[in-house]
Protein backbone atom coordinates (compact mmCIF):
# COMPACT_ATOMS: atom_id res chain seq x y z
CA UNK A 1 0.00 0.00 0.00
CA UNK A 2 1.44 3.35 -1.08
CA UNK A 3 0.26 6.79 0.00
CA UNK A 4 0.74 10.16 -1.68
CA UNK A 5 -0.49 13.47 -0.30
CA UNK A 6 -1.67 16.48 -2.26
CA UNK A 7 -2.56 19.90 -0.80
CA UNK A 8 -6.28 20.54 -1.16
CA UNK A 9 -5.67 23.74 -3.12
CA UNK A 10 -3.67 21.77 -5.71
CA UNK A 11 -6.55 19.46 -6.55
CA UNK A 12 -8.85 21.97 -8.25
CA UNK A 13 -11.86 20.44 -6.50
CA UNK A 14 -12.12 22.57 -3.34
CA UNK A 15 -13.45 26.08 -2.99
CA UNK A 16 -11.28 29.10 -2.33
CA UNK A 17 -13.09 29.56 1.00
CA UNK A 18 -12.12 26.10 2.25
CA UNK A 19 -8.55 26.37 0.98
CA UNK A 20 -8.16 29.75 2.71
CA UNK A 21 -9.63 28.32 5.91
CA UNK A 22 -7.07 25.49 5.89
CA UNK A 23 -4.32 28.08 5.37
CA UNK A 24 -5.66 29.97 8.41
CA UNK A 25 -6.05 33.14 6.36
CA UNK A 26 -6.34 36.12 8.72
CA UNK A 27 -9.41 37.56 7.00
CA UNK A 28 -11.41 34.46 7.98
CA UNK A 29 -10.23 34.29 11.60
CA UNK A 30 -13.37 35.88 13.08
CA UNK A 31 -15.69 33.39 11.35
CA UNK A 32 -14.71 30.39 13.47
CA UNK A 33 -13.85 29.66 17.09
CA UNK A 34 -10.74 27.50 17.12
CA UNK A 35 -8.70 26.01 14.28
CA UNK A 36 -8.50 22.17 14.14
CA UNK A 37 -5.08 21.41 15.53
CA UNK A 38 -4.41 19.13 18.47
CA UNK A 39 -3.27 21.89 20.83
CA UNK A 40 -6.52 23.86 20.52
CA UNK A 41 -8.64 21.02 21.87
CA UNK A 42 -7.55 21.64 25.47
CA UNK A 43 -9.38 24.99 25.59
CA UNK A 44 -12.30 23.53 23.65
CA UNK A 45 -12.63 20.77 26.26
CA UNK A 46 -12.52 23.28 29.12
CA UNK A 47 -15.12 25.55 27.53
CA UNK A 48 -17.53 22.75 26.63
CA UNK A 49 -17.21 21.18 30.09
CA UNK A 50 -18.14 24.52 31.64
CA UNK A 51 -21.17 25.05 29.38
CA UNK A 52 -22.61 21.53 29.20
CA UNK A 53 -24.60 20.62 32.35
CA UNK A 54 -24.97 17.12 33.71
CA UNK A 55 -28.73 17.25 33.15
CA UNK A 56 -28.16 17.26 29.39
CA UNK A 57 -25.95 14.21 29.69
CA UNK A 58 -28.72 12.36 31.49
CA UNK A 59 -31.26 13.26 28.79
CA UNK A 60 -28.82 12.21 26.06
CA UNK A 61 -28.07 8.90 27.76
CA UNK A 62 -31.76 8.11 28.21
CA UNK A 63 -32.49 9.09 24.62
CA UNK A 64 -29.78 6.81 23.27
CA UNK A 65 -31.01 3.95 25.44
CA UNK A 66 -34.42 4.31 23.81
CA UNK A 67 -33.00 4.67 20.30
CA UNK A 68 -30.85 1.56 20.67
CA UNK A 69 -33.63 -0.49 22.23
CA UNK A 70 -33.75 -3.80 20.38
CA UNK A 71 -30.58 -3.03 18.40
CA UNK A 72 -27.70 -5.48 18.75
CA UNK A 73 -24.68 -3.33 19.55
CA UNK A 74 -21.04 -3.94 20.31
CA UNK A 75 -19.55 -3.71 23.78
CA UNK A 76 -17.51 -0.71 22.65
CA UNK A 77 -20.55 1.26 21.51
CA UNK A 78 -22.37 0.28 24.70
CA UNK A 79 -19.40 1.51 26.75
CA UNK A 80 -19.31 4.79 24.82
CA UNK A 81 -23.01 5.42 25.47
CA UNK A 82 -22.42 4.78 29.17
CA UNK A 83 -19.42 7.13 29.20
CA UNK A 84 -21.55 9.97 27.83
CA UNK A 85 -23.05 10.32 31.32
CA UNK A 86 -19.60 11.16 32.69
CA UNK A 87 -18.41 14.82 32.80
CA UNK A 88 -15.03 13.79 31.35
CA UNK A 89 -16.55 12.46 28.10
CA UNK A 90 -16.85 14.48 24.88
CA UNK A 91 -17.90 13.77 21.34
CA UNK A 92 -16.64 14.31 17.81
CA UNK A 93 -19.51 14.42 15.34
CA UNK A 94 -20.15 14.00 11.66
CA UNK A 95 -23.54 14.05 9.99
CA UNK A 96 -24.93 12.60 6.79
CA UNK A 97 -28.15 11.97 4.94
CA UNK A 98 -29.84 8.57 4.93
CA UNK A 99 -28.49 7.73 1.49
CA UNK A 100 -29.42 4.35 0.09
CA UNK A 101 -26.65 1.86 1.01
CA UNK A 102 -24.46 4.79 2.21
CA UNK A 103 -24.60 6.61 -1.13
CA UNK A 104 -21.20 8.01 -2.21
CA UNK A 105 -17.94 6.65 -0.83
CA UNK A 106 -17.24 9.73 1.27
CA UNK A 107 -19.84 8.49 3.78
CA UNK A 108 -17.08 6.13 4.96
CA UNK A 109 -14.45 8.86 4.97
CA UNK A 110 -16.57 11.14 7.16
CA UNK A 111 -17.17 8.50 9.80
CA UNK A 112 -13.61 7.14 9.75
CA UNK A 113 -12.23 10.69 10.07
CA UNK A 114 -14.47 11.07 13.12
CA UNK A 115 -13.38 7.77 14.67
CA UNK A 116 -9.71 8.51 14.07
CA UNK A 117 -9.91 11.98 15.59
CA UNK A 118 -11.30 10.52 18.81
CA UNK A 119 -8.34 8.13 18.88
CA UNK A 120 -5.88 11.00 18.37
CA UNK A 121 -7.55 13.04 21.10
CA UNK A 122 -7.39 10.11 23.53
CA UNK A 123 -3.63 9.86 23.00
CA UNK A 124 -3.17 13.59 23.49
CA UNK A 125 -5.61 13.94 26.41
CA UNK A 126 -5.73 10.52 28.14
CA UNK A 127 -7.70 11.68 31.20
CA UNK A 128 -10.77 12.31 29.03
CA UNK A 129 -13.01 10.04 26.96
CA UNK A 130 -13.88 10.80 23.34
CA UNK A 131 -16.84 9.27 21.53
CA UNK A 132 -17.34 9.23 17.72
CA UNK A 133 -20.90 10.18 16.75
CA UNK A 134 -22.78 9.84 13.48
CA UNK A 135 -25.75 12.21 13.37
CA UNK A 136 -28.40 10.76 11.07
CA UNK A 137 -30.24 13.38 9.03
CA UNK A 138 -33.54 11.62 9.62
CA UNK A 139 -35.64 14.78 9.28
CA UNK A 140 -34.52 15.73 5.78
CA UNK A 141 -37.27 15.58 3.19
CA UNK A 142 -35.46 15.59 -0.16
CA UNK A 143 -35.99 11.97 -1.15
CA UNK A 144 -34.50 12.42 -4.63
CA UNK A 145 -31.10 13.18 -3.09
CA UNK A 146 -30.91 9.88 -1.24
CA UNK A 147 -32.88 7.24 -3.20
CA UNK A 148 -29.99 5.86 -5.26
CA UNK A 149 -26.36 4.84 -5.35
CA UNK A 150 -23.96 4.13 -8.21
CA UNK A 151 -22.44 0.75 -8.90
CA UNK A 152 -20.03 0.13 -11.78
CA UNK A 153 -21.40 3.04 -13.77
CA UNK A 154 -25.05 2.11 -13.21
CA UNK A 155 -27.57 3.93 -11.06
CA UNK A 156 -29.25 1.60 -8.55
CA UNK A 157 -32.42 3.52 -7.74
CA UNK A 158 -35.38 3.15 -5.40
CA UNK A 159 -38.67 4.34 -6.92
CA UNK A 160 -41.49 3.40 -4.55
CA UNK A 161 -44.97 3.08 -6.04
CA UNK A 162 -46.37 5.49 -3.47
CA UNK A 163 -44.02 8.41 -2.88
CA UNK A 164 -44.08 9.19 0.82
CA UNK A 165 -43.96 12.71 2.22
CA UNK A 166 -42.40 14.33 5.26
CA UNK A 167 -39.18 13.30 6.98
CA UNK A 168 -37.29 10.59 5.10
CA UNK A 169 -36.46 8.73 8.31
CA UNK A 170 -40.13 7.79 8.60
CA UNK A 171 -40.25 6.34 5.08
CA UNK A 172 -41.23 2.69 4.86
CA UNK A 173 -38.63 0.39 3.29
CA UNK A 174 -41.38 -1.28 1.26
CA UNK A 175 -40.30 -1.66 -2.36
CA UNK A 176 -36.61 -2.15 -1.61
CA UNK A 177 -36.84 -5.86 -2.38
CA UNK A 178 -36.90 -4.95 -6.09
CA UNK A 179 -33.82 -2.76 -5.59
CA UNK A 180 -32.13 -5.65 -3.79
CA UNK A 181 -32.82 -7.96 -6.73
CA UNK A 182 -31.53 -5.44 -9.27
CA UNK A 183 -28.38 -4.87 -7.20
CA UNK A 184 -27.64 -8.56 -6.65
CA UNK A 185 -27.92 -9.18 -10.39
CA UNK A 186 -25.00 -6.77 -10.86
CA UNK A 187 -22.85 -8.01 -7.98
CA UNK A 188 -21.70 -11.42 -9.13
CA UNK A 189 -21.22 -14.33 -6.78
CA UNK A 190 -17.79 -14.30 -5.11
CA UNK A 191 -17.44 -14.34 -1.32
CA UNK A 192 -17.31 -10.57 -0.92
CA UNK A 193 -20.36 -10.18 -3.15
CA UNK A 194 -22.29 -12.57 -0.91
CA UNK A 195 -21.36 -10.49 2.14
CA UNK A 196 -22.62 -7.32 0.43
CA UNK A 197 -25.87 -9.04 -0.53
CA UNK A 198 -26.45 -10.17 3.07
CA UNK A 199 -25.68 -6.69 4.38
CA UNK A 200 -28.17 -5.05 2.00
CA UNK A 201 -30.80 -7.67 2.79
CA UNK A 202 -30.46 -7.34 6.56
CA UNK A 203 -30.38 -3.54 6.32
CA UNK A 204 -33.39 -2.89 4.12
CA UNK A 205 -35.50 -6.05 4.07
CA UNK A 206 -35.42 -6.66 7.83
CA UNK A 207 -36.04 -3.06 8.98
CA UNK A 208 -39.32 -1.24 8.53
CA UNK A 209 -38.19 2.36 8.03
CA UNK A 210 -35.21 4.26 6.71
CA UNK A 211 -34.05 5.44 10.15
CA UNK A 212 -33.83 1.90 11.53
CA UNK A 213 -32.24 0.63 8.33
CA UNK A 214 -29.53 3.30 8.30
CA UNK A 215 -28.80 2.78 11.99
CA UNK A 216 -28.39 -0.94 11.30
CA UNK A 217 -26.06 -0.30 8.35
CA UNK A 218 -23.82 2.21 10.13
CA UNK A 219 -23.70 -0.04 13.19
CA UNK A 220 -22.78 -3.07 11.05
CA UNK A 221 -19.95 -1.19 9.37
CA UNK A 222 -18.55 0.73 12.35
CA UNK A 223 -19.92 -0.78 15.55
CA UNK A 224 -16.62 -2.46 16.37
CA UNK A 225 -15.03 1.02 16.56
CA UNK A 226 -17.62 2.21 19.07
CA UNK A 227 -19.55 4.54 16.76
CA UNK A 228 -22.61 6.03 18.45
CA UNK A 229 -25.51 6.86 16.12
CA UNK A 230 -27.82 9.72 17.09
CA UNK A 231 -31.31 10.42 15.73
CA UNK A 232 -32.33 14.01 16.45
CA UNK A 233 -35.97 13.21 15.71
CA UNK A 234 -36.59 12.59 19.41
CA UNK A 235 -39.12 14.35 21.63
CA UNK A 236 -36.98 14.41 24.79
CA UNK A 237 -33.90 15.66 22.99
CA UNK A 238 -35.95 18.37 21.30
CA UNK A 239 -37.34 19.60 24.62
CA UNK A 240 -33.88 21.05 25.25
CA UNK A 241 -34.15 23.09 22.06
CA UNK A 242 -37.30 24.97 23.08
CA UNK A 243 -35.53 28.18 24.28
CA UNK A 244 -33.46 28.30 21.06
CA UNK A 245 -36.50 27.73 18.85
CA UNK A 246 -38.09 30.77 20.52
CA UNK A 247 -35.01 32.88 19.82
CA UNK A 248 -35.19 31.97 16.14
CA UNK A 249 -38.96 32.08 15.59
CA UNK A 250 -39.85 35.06 17.78
CA UNK A 251 -36.65 37.14 17.84
CA UNK A 252 -35.32 36.22 14.36
CA UNK A 253 -31.83 35.74 15.83
CA UNK A 254 -30.84 33.18 13.19
CA UNK A 255 -31.96 35.39 10.31
CA UNK A 256 -30.34 38.56 11.66
CA UNK A 257 -26.98 37.12 12.71
CA UNK A 258 -26.42 34.88 9.71
CA UNK A 259 -27.43 37.72 7.35
CA UNK A 260 -24.88 39.98 9.09
CA UNK A 261 -22.23 37.27 8.75
CA UNK A 262 -22.94 36.82 5.05
CA UNK A 263 -22.55 40.58 4.54
CA UNK A 264 -19.17 40.43 6.28
CA UNK A 265 -18.08 37.48 4.14
CA UNK A 266 -19.19 39.25 0.96
CA UNK A 267 -17.20 42.34 1.97
CA UNK A 268 -13.91 40.40 2.05
CA UNK A 269 -11.45 40.90 -0.84
CA UNK A 270 -11.84 37.24 -1.84
CA UNK A 271 -15.26 36.79 -3.42
CA UNK A 272 -16.41 33.64 -1.65
CA UNK A 273 -19.56 31.84 -2.71
CA UNK A 274 -22.26 31.89 -0.06
CA UNK A 275 -23.36 28.35 0.76
CA UNK A 276 -26.78 28.90 2.35
CA UNK A 277 -29.05 31.84 3.12
CA UNK A 278 -31.15 32.06 6.27
CA UNK A 279 -34.91 32.39 6.38
CA UNK A 280 -36.79 34.62 8.80
CA UNK A 281 -37.86 31.39 10.52
CA UNK A 282 -35.46 28.47 10.23
CA UNK A 283 -37.78 25.67 11.30
CA UNK A 284 -40.13 23.28 9.57
CA UNK A 285 -43.33 21.91 11.01
CA UNK A 286 -43.05 18.13 11.18
CA UNK A 287 -46.09 15.84 11.20
CA UNK A 288 -47.15 12.57 9.59
CA UNK A 289 -46.28 12.92 5.90
CA UNK A 290 -45.51 16.64 6.31
CA UNK A 291 -42.33 18.68 6.71
CA UNK A 292 -43.09 22.24 5.61
CA UNK A 293 -41.67 25.65 6.44
CA UNK A 294 -43.15 27.79 9.21
CA UNK A 295 -43.92 31.28 7.88
CA UNK A 296 -45.01 34.39 9.76
CA UNK A 297 -47.51 36.83 8.20
CA UNK A 298 -49.04 39.76 10.02
CA UNK A 299 -48.45 38.27 13.44
CA UNK A 300 -49.78 34.83 12.60
CA UNK A 301 -47.80 31.67 11.86
CA UNK A 302 -48.60 29.39 8.94
CA UNK A 303 -47.30 26.01 7.81
CA UNK A 304 -46.47 26.39 4.13
CA UNK A 305 -48.72 24.52 1.64
CA UNK A 306 -51.10 23.37 4.39
CA UNK A 307 -54.11 24.82 6.19
CA UNK A 308 -52.33 24.72 9.55
CA UNK A 309 -51.99 28.11 11.27
CA UNK A 310 -51.24 29.41 14.76
CA UNK A 311 -51.47 32.61 16.72
CA UNK A 312 -48.34 33.54 18.63
CA UNK A 313 -49.69 32.00 21.86
CA UNK A 314 -50.89 28.88 20.04
CA UNK A 315 -47.48 28.41 18.46
CA UNK A 316 -45.76 28.72 21.84
CA UNK A 317 -48.18 26.22 23.34
CA UNK A 318 -47.54 23.83 20.43
CA UNK A 319 -43.80 24.19 20.98
CA UNK A 320 -44.07 23.41 24.69
CA UNK A 321 -46.48 20.50 24.20
CA UNK A 322 -44.99 19.02 21.02
CA UNK A 323 -41.35 20.07 20.52
CA UNK A 324 -40.90 17.02 18.27
CA UNK A 325 -42.98 18.81 15.64
CA UNK A 326 -40.37 21.54 15.18
CA UNK A 327 -37.66 20.46 12.77
CA UNK A 328 -34.56 22.66 12.29
CA UNK A 329 -33.32 23.55 8.83
CA UNK A 330 -29.68 23.64 7.73
CA UNK A 331 -29.09 26.87 9.70
CA UNK A 332 -30.49 25.68 13.02
CA UNK A 333 -29.62 21.98 12.96
CA UNK A 334 -26.02 22.74 14.04
CA UNK A 335 -27.33 24.62 17.08
CA UNK A 336 -29.55 21.67 18.00
CA UNK A 337 -26.61 19.30 17.69
CA UNK A 338 -24.34 21.40 19.89
CA UNK A 339 -27.05 21.93 22.53
CA UNK A 340 -27.72 18.23 23.09
CA UNK A 341 -24.20 16.80 22.66
CA UNK A 342 -21.00 17.39 24.69
CA UNK A 343 -19.35 18.04 21.36
CA UNK A 344 -15.88 19.39 20.59
CA UNK A 345 -15.60 19.14 16.82
CA UNK A 346 -17.73 18.80 13.72
CA UNK A 347 -16.19 16.95 10.76
CA UNK A 348 -17.71 17.65 7.37
CA UNK A 349 -17.09 18.19 3.69
CA UNK A 350 -16.22 21.48 2.04
CA UNK A 351 -19.83 22.49 1.46
CA UNK A 352 -20.75 21.76 5.07
CA UNK A 353 -17.87 23.73 6.53
CA UNK A 354 -18.74 26.62 4.22
CA UNK A 355 -22.17 27.01 5.82
CA UNK A 356 -20.84 26.40 9.34
CA UNK A 357 -18.56 29.41 8.80
CA UNK A 358 -21.72 31.51 8.47
CA UNK A 359 -22.93 30.51 11.94
CA UNK A 360 -20.29 31.62 14.47
CA UNK A 361 -21.93 34.93 15.41
CA UNK A 362 -25.36 33.33 15.72
CA UNK A 363 -23.90 30.77 18.15
CA UNK A 364 -22.35 33.57 20.22
CA UNK A 365 -25.66 35.43 20.44
CA UNK A 366 -27.50 32.28 21.48
CA UNK A 367 -24.87 31.42 24.09
CA UNK A 368 -23.91 28.07 22.55
CA UNK A 369 -20.27 26.94 22.31
CA UNK A 370 -19.15 26.85 18.69
CA UNK A 371 -17.29 23.61 17.81
CA UNK A 372 -13.95 23.17 16.11
CA UNK A 373 -14.55 22.66 12.38
CA UNK A 374 -12.45 20.03 10.63
CA UNK A 375 -12.51 19.09 6.95
CA UNK A 376 -13.10 15.38 6.48
CA UNK A 377 -10.45 13.26 4.80
CA UNK A 378 -10.66 12.89 1.02
CA UNK A 379 -9.13 9.93 -0.78
CA UNK A 380 -8.48 8.74 -4.31
CA UNK A 381 -8.19 4.93 -4.19
CA UNK A 382 -6.18 3.35 -7.00
CA UNK A 383 -5.87 -0.39 -7.60
CA UNK A 384 -2.41 -1.78 -8.44
CA UNK A 385 -3.47 -2.65 -12.00
CA UNK A 386 -4.71 0.93 -12.50
CA UNK A 387 -1.47 2.29 -11.10
CA UNK A 388 0.54 0.10 -13.47
CA UNK A 389 -1.51 1.43 -16.36
CA UNK A 390 -0.73 4.99 -15.28
CA UNK A 391 2.97 4.21 -15.34
CA UNK A 392 2.77 2.63 -18.80
CA UNK A 393 1.07 5.77 -20.07
CA UNK A 394 3.63 7.97 -18.29
CA UNK A 395 0.91 9.65 -16.20
CA UNK A 396 1.46 11.00 -12.73
CA UNK A 397 -1.36 10.86 -10.19
CA UNK A 398 -1.40 14.65 -10.03
CA UNK A 399 -2.04 14.77 -13.80
CA UNK A 400 -5.37 13.07 -13.14
CA UNK A 401 -6.70 16.02 -11.15
CA UNK A 402 -6.56 18.31 -14.19
CA UNK A 403 -9.83 19.07 -15.97
CA UNK A 404 -10.01 16.69 -18.92
CA UNK A 405 -9.35 19.23 -21.69
CA UNK A 406 -6.27 20.55 -19.86
CA UNK A 407 -5.20 16.99 -19.06
CA UNK A 408 -5.34 15.96 -22.73
CA UNK A 409 -3.61 19.10 -23.97
CA UNK A 410 -0.81 18.74 -21.43
CA UNK A 411 -0.15 15.11 -22.34
CA UNK A 412 -0.36 15.73 -26.10
CA UNK A 413 2.25 18.47 -25.79
CA UNK A 414 4.49 16.17 -23.76
CA UNK A 415 4.41 13.25 -26.22
CA UNK A 416 4.32 15.17 -29.51
CA UNK A 417 7.35 15.12 -31.76
CA UNK A 418 6.63 18.75 -32.64
CA UNK A 419 6.45 21.74 -30.34
CA UNK A 420 2.88 23.01 -30.08
CA UNK A 421 3.55 25.69 -27.52
CA UNK A 422 3.61 29.14 -29.10
CA UNK A 423 4.67 30.92 -25.89
CA UNK A 424 8.10 31.90 -27.37
CA UNK A 425 6.40 33.30 -30.49
CA UNK A 426 3.96 35.28 -28.35
CA UNK A 427 6.81 36.74 -26.30
CA UNK A 428 8.68 37.68 -29.49
CA UNK A 429 5.49 39.32 -30.79
CA UNK A 430 5.14 41.33 -27.59
CA UNK A 431 8.74 42.57 -27.95
CA UNK A 432 8.03 43.69 -31.52
CA UNK A 433 4.93 45.58 -30.44
CA UNK A 434 6.77 47.29 -27.58
CA UNK A 435 8.95 48.88 -30.22
CA UNK A 436 5.83 49.93 -32.15
CA UNK A 437 4.30 51.44 -28.99
CA UNK A 438 7.50 53.48 -28.46
CA UNK A 439 7.36 54.65 -32.06
CA UNK A 440 3.72 55.70 -31.74
CA UNK A 441 4.46 57.58 -28.50
CA UNK A 442 7.21 59.56 -30.26
CA UNK A 443 5.24 60.34 -33.42
CA UNK A 444 1.45 60.33 -32.99
CA UNK A 445 -0.17 58.97 -29.80
CA UNK A 446 -3.47 58.55 -31.61
CA UNK A 447 -1.93 55.49 -33.27
CA UNK A 448 -1.60 53.68 -29.89
CA UNK A 449 -5.13 52.26 -30.21
CA UNK A 450 -4.43 50.94 -33.69
CA UNK A 451 -1.19 49.32 -32.52
CA UNK A 452 -3.02 47.68 -29.61
CA UNK A 453 -5.77 46.38 -31.91
CA UNK A 454 -3.15 44.90 -34.23
CA UNK A 455 -1.36 43.22 -31.32
CA UNK A 456 -4.60 41.65 -30.10
CA UNK A 457 -5.42 40.49 -33.61
CA UNK A 458 -2.05 38.83 -34.14
CA UNK A 459 -2.11 37.16 -30.71
CA UNK A 460 -5.54 35.76 -31.48
CA UNK A 461 -4.16 34.48 -34.77
CA UNK A 462 -1.38 32.66 -32.94
CA UNK A 463 -3.87 31.23 -30.42
CA UNK A 464 -6.06 29.99 -33.25
CA UNK A 465 -3.13 28.40 -35.07
CA UNK A 466 -1.92 26.75 -31.84
CA UNK A 467 -5.38 25.27 -31.21
CA UNK A 468 -5.67 23.98 -34.79
CA UNK A 469 -2.25 22.31 -34.62
CA UNK A 470 -3.10 20.80 -31.24
CA UNK A 471 -6.40 19.49 -32.61
CA UNK A 472 -4.60 17.95 -35.59
CA UNK A 473 -2.07 16.31 -33.28
CA UNK A 474 -4.88 14.93 -31.12
CA UNK A 475 -6.34 13.24 -34.19
CA UNK A 476 -2.94 11.83 -35.01
CA UNK A 477 -2.56 10.52 -31.45
CA UNK A 478 -6.21 9.51 -31.04
CA UNK A 479 -5.39 6.07 -29.64
CA UNK A 480 -3.23 7.55 -26.89
CA UNK A 481 -5.88 10.17 -26.09
CA UNK A 482 -8.46 7.39 -25.75
CA UNK A 483 -6.29 5.40 -23.37
CA UNK A 484 -5.43 8.32 -21.08
CA UNK A 485 -9.02 9.55 -20.93
CA UNK A 486 -10.25 6.05 -20.15
CA UNK A 487 -8.04 5.76 -17.08
CA UNK A 488 -8.95 9.27 -15.93
CA UNK A 489 -12.65 8.46 -16.34
CA UNK A 490 -12.19 5.27 -14.34
CA UNK A 491 -10.67 7.16 -11.42
CA UNK A 492 -12.70 10.36 -11.82
CA UNK A 493 -16.15 9.11 -12.87
CA UNK A 494 -18.29 11.85 -14.43
CA UNK A 495 -15.12 13.97 -14.31
CA UNK A 496 -15.58 14.44 -10.58
CA UNK A 497 -13.84 13.10 -7.49
CA UNK A 498 -14.14 9.34 -7.13
CA UNK A 499 -15.51 9.69 -3.60
CA UNK A 500 -18.52 11.70 -4.82
CA UNK A 501 -19.74 8.95 -7.17
CA UNK A 502 -18.41 5.52 -6.20
CA UNK A 503 -20.25 3.38 -3.66
CA UNK A 504 -18.20 1.52 -1.05
CA UNK A 505 -19.47 -1.82 -2.40
CA UNK A 506 -17.18 -1.54 -5.46
CA UNK A 507 -14.10 -1.40 -3.25
CA UNK A 508 -15.51 -4.02 -0.89
CA UNK A 509 -15.79 -6.48 -3.79
CA UNK A 510 -12.00 -6.43 -4.10
CA UNK A 511 -10.88 -5.69 -0.54
CA UNK A 512 -13.62 -7.30 1.54
CA UNK A 513 -13.25 -6.94 5.29
CA UNK A 514 -9.84 -5.30 4.82
CA UNK A 515 -11.42 -2.13 3.39
CA UNK A 516 -12.41 -0.29 6.56
CA UNK A 517 -9.32 -1.32 8.62
CA UNK A 518 -7.14 -0.11 5.71
CA UNK A 519 -8.86 3.29 5.77
CA UNK A 520 -8.75 3.44 9.57
CA UNK A 521 -4.99 2.94 9.30
CA UNK A 522 -4.27 5.71 6.78
CA UNK A 523 -6.83 8.49 7.34
CA UNK A 524 -5.42 11.28 9.50
CA UNK A 525 -8.11 13.89 10.13
CA UNK A 526 -5.86 16.76 11.25
CA UNK A 527 -3.32 16.52 8.42
CA UNK A 528 -5.57 18.39 5.98
CA UNK A 529 -4.20 16.90 2.78
CA UNK A 530 -5.84 14.92 -0.01
CA UNK A 531 -4.73 11.28 0.09
CA UNK A 532 -3.94 9.15 -2.95
CA UNK A 533 -3.97 5.52 -1.85
CA UNK A 534 -2.66 2.68 -4.03
CA UNK A 535 -3.36 -0.88 -2.93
Amino acid sequence: MDIECLPFDHTGYFSELICDYLKEKKSLRSFYHRFPNLENFQKQIEEKAKNFPQSRREVLYDGLQNQYNGVQITKKTEAHIRQLKEPITFTVVTGHQLNLFTGPLYFLYKIISTINLTLELKKAYPRYNFVPVYWMATEDHDFEEINFFNFKGKKIQWNPDNLQGGAVGHFSTEGLKEVYQAFTNELGSNGNAETIKQLFEKTYLENNNLTDATRYLANALFGEYGLVIVDGDDVNLKKQMVPYVKKDVLEKVGFQKVTETISRLEALPSKYNIQVNPREINYFYLAEGVRERIIEKEGKFFVNDTEIEFSRDQLLAELEDHPERFSPNVIMRPVYQEVILPNLCYIGGGGELAYWLELQFMFETMGVTFPVLSLRNSVLVIAKKQYDKLKRLNLSTTDLFLKQSSFINKKIREISNIDIDFTPQKKYLEEQFRALYDLAEQTDKSFLGAVKAQEVKQKKGLDSLEKRLLKAQKRKLADHVTRITEIQNELFPNQSLQERTLNFSELYLELGDDLIPMLIKVLKPLHHEFLILTY
